[in-house]
C-alpha cells in the first residue's frame, strides 16, 4: 500500500469532517450524511483493490 494512499485517505476525511461540520450547523443534515456517504464511497472505491491484491498475495502464499 503506497503511502499516498493512506495521505489522500486522510485528506478526504479532514475534508469530509469540515464539510459535515459546517452543513450541520446551518440545519442540512441531510446533505450531511449523503456528503459522508459519498465520501465513504470514495475511500472504499481506492482501498478494495489493494485489499483484492492482498488476498490473492495470501491466496497465492498458501496456494490454495
Amino acid at each position: 500500500m503506497a503511502i499516498s494512499l493512506i495521505f489522500r485517505i486522510a485528506a478526504v476525511g479532514i475534508l469530509i469532517t469540515i464539510l459535515n461540520q459546517v452543513l450541520k450547523q446551518s440545519g442540512r443534515e441531510e446533505h450531511a450524511f449523503l456528503l459522508s456517504l459519498a465520501g465513504l464511497i470514495l475511500v472504499l472505491t481506492w482501498i478494495l483493490p489493494s485489499i483484492y491484491d492482498l488476498f490473492m498475495m495470501i491466496q497465492s502464499l498458501f496456494e490454495l
